[in-house]
């Protein structure tokens, strides 16, 4: 774009779009409490934390006998809501939890929306450190066609680990490698399947899933080294 349109632009590694996941169910019992000497702010939930095989967020309100008032409770949705597309340990958006809210207390002045808003969201926050928090990386399925064979050196390049190759077969283009690779491993691919083929392979690939990502990925996903 540089070169040839004489556009400025800010160059940088590609990012990729990560998720989170919580391991286990839990149970959270936060207050939200503020007292800056006029009105204070009071907030208390407690909820369970269960993960799922859904994308989003499921949530059910089982509060009984006014404990939380009716009022409030779409707040503490909310709360939950936003700090989910924030994710609770690299920033990244939380997939698949079922929050059931179950219990609380408020205070007849200090309580309203924002307190118990706040008090959902640290508490989500502090619940899913508890209920083993992972890092998902998208996996990419990817096939390689070349008249002769490509050989990958790197973690997660196609045939160069059983946890990414699937299969290799022979067909009338040459032959045909099918894997499945994590989207971090694949910048670049392009060029290295060219050098590596004699600029004879191409290949293709599309989004699988999300996959859990190993603990050196995460690691350092988390301390924003990648």
């Amino acid at each position: 774009m540089k070169r040839e349109f004489k556009v400025d632009a800010n160059i940088g590694k590609p990012q990729v779009s990560y998720r989170e996941k919580i391991r286990k169910e839990v149970e959270v019992n936060h207050k939200f409490v503020r007292q800056s000497g006029g009105r204070g702010q009071y907030g208390h939930v407690v909820m369970k934390l269960i993960p799922t095989d859904k994308e989003g967020l499921e949530f059910v309100n089982e509060i009984v006998g006014g404990a939380i008032p009716k009022e409030y409770i779409p707040a503490v949705e909310r709360g939950i809501s936003e700090q989910m597309k924030n994710g609770v340990i690299a920033g990244y958006p939380l997939l698949g939890l079922k929050v059931v809210l179950f219990d609380g207390s408020y205070h007849d002045v200090d309580s309203n929306e924002m307190a118990f808003k706040i008090a959902a969201s640290q508490g989500l926050k502090k619940g899913a450190a508890d209920a083993e928090p992972c890092v998902l990386e998208p996996m990419m399925k990817v096939e390689v066609v070349t008249p002769g064979g490509v050989h990958g050196r790197r973690d997660g390049r196609p045939e160069s680990s059983p946890r990414t190759c699937s299969g290799m077969e022979d067909s009338v283009s040459g032959k045909i490698i099918r894997a499945e690779v994590p989207l971090g491993e694949m910048f670049g691919y392009a060029t290295d399947v060219r050098s590596l083929s004699q600029g004879r392979a191409s290949y293709a690939m599309e989004f699988l899933k999300y996959a859990e990502a190993p603990a050196s990925v995460a690691d350092a996903i988390i301390k924003n080294e990648i």
